[in-house]
C-alpha cells in the first residue's frame, strides 16, 4: 500500500471509528507499528489528528485562532449558549471563560438579569458594557492573543481572590477517556484555576468538540458538574460520557 493510500485509510478510520489503535491497524494492513506511528506523526504534523499513547484521536477545529473560531459551527454554539444561559440565575456570581461559545452565552442572557460576571476575557467584558444590571469583574494578566483572554501567573493569582457559584468552562476537546483538553498549557492552567474558585463547573461543548482531543488536559470529567452540548443523544461518545456518570444537558 502506497503512503498516500495509507493516509487515506487512516483518515477514513478516524472518521468512522473516532480513534486509531496503531497495533490493530498494523495487523490489519500487514505493516509494522513503527510504520503506522510514522504515518500518524505525519498526519499530526499536518493538523489532521491528535496523537495519543497507542494511536490517534480526532483533532479539535476549536484550536484555531479566535477570529477563525468565530466561523466554526456558529449555530451549534448558539444552541449550547442558550441552554447554558439558563444556568445563570438572578443574583449568582458566575465565571465566564473566554471563547466564542461563552461570548454567545452573553447574548443569550435575559435582558433584565441581575448578577455578577467574573471573566478573564476582555471581549466578554466589553460585550457586557451595556448591561448595567450585571456587575463585571475583569481579571488582569498577560493577554493571550490566540484566545483573547488573560493568562499567566498574574491572572492565576487574580483568580485566587474570587469565588463564584458557577463557572461556564470552554474547552477544545471533550473525551470520555482523555477528559477536557485545550491547545495551550498556560490557558489550561488558567481554566483549572477558575474551576477551583466555583462551586459548580459546566463545560460548554458544541458538537465539533465532543470526541476530540487537544494536547493539554484541563480537568478530568469527574471534576465538573456536567456538560452542555447539542450533540445528538445517540452519539457514541456521548453515550460513553453518560455511562461514566457525566451529567449531560442537551441543547436545542
Amino acid at each position: 500500500m502506497l503512503a498516500a493510500e495509507r493516509r487515506d485509510f487512516l483518515l477514513e478510520r478516524l472518521a468512522t471509528s473516532g480513534k486509531i489503535v496503531a497495533k490493530d491497524v498494523a495487523v490489519e494492513l500487514g505493516l509494522s507499528e513503527d510504520s503506522v506511528r510514522r504515518d500518524l506523526r505525519d498526519l499530526a504534523a499536518a493538523g489532521l489528528c491528535q496523537r495519543v499513547y497507542g494511536g490517534a484521536l480526532p483533532v479539535s477545529p476549536a484550536v484555531a485562532d479566535y477570529a477563525t473560531r468565530t466561523t466554526v459551527e456558529p449555530d451549534s454554539k448558539s444552541r449550547v449558549a442558550v441552554r447554558a444561559a439558563q444556568l445563570v440565575q438572578p443574583g449568582v456570581r458566575v465565571i465566564l471563560d473566554g471563547g466564542t461559545t461563552t461570548l454567545a452565552v452573553v447574548g443569550a442572557l435575559p435582558g433584565d438579569l441581575a448578577c455578577t460576571v467574573i471573566t478573564h476575557s476582555p471581549t466578554i467584558a466589553v460585550a457586557l458594557l451595556d448591561r448595567p444590571s450585571i456587575e463585571v469583574f475583569l481579571l488582569g494578566g498577560r493577554l493571550f492573543r490566540h484566545s483573547a483572554v488573560t493568562c499567566g501567573a498574574a491572572a492565576v493569582e487574580a483568580a485566587q481572590a474570587v469565588s463564584a457559584d458557577l463557572f461556564l468552562l470552554g474547552v477544545t476537546g471533550v473525551h470520555p477517556e482523555h477528559g477536557l483538553t485545550t491547545g495551550d498549557p498556560e490557558e489550561a492552567a488558567m481554566k483549572r484555576a477558575l474551576a477551583a474558585r466555583a462551586a459548580d463547573t459546566y463545560v460548554l461543548a458544541s458538537a465539533e468538540k465532543v470526541g476530540a482531543v487537544s494536547p493539554y488536559r484541563v480537568l478530568p470529567l469527574a471534576d465538573v458538574a456536567g456538560v452542555v452540548t447539542d450533540t445528538a443523544p445517540e452519539n457514541a461518545t456521548l453515550r460513553k460520557l453518560r455511562d461514566a456518570g457525566t451529567r449531560v444537558l442537551h441543547a436545542g
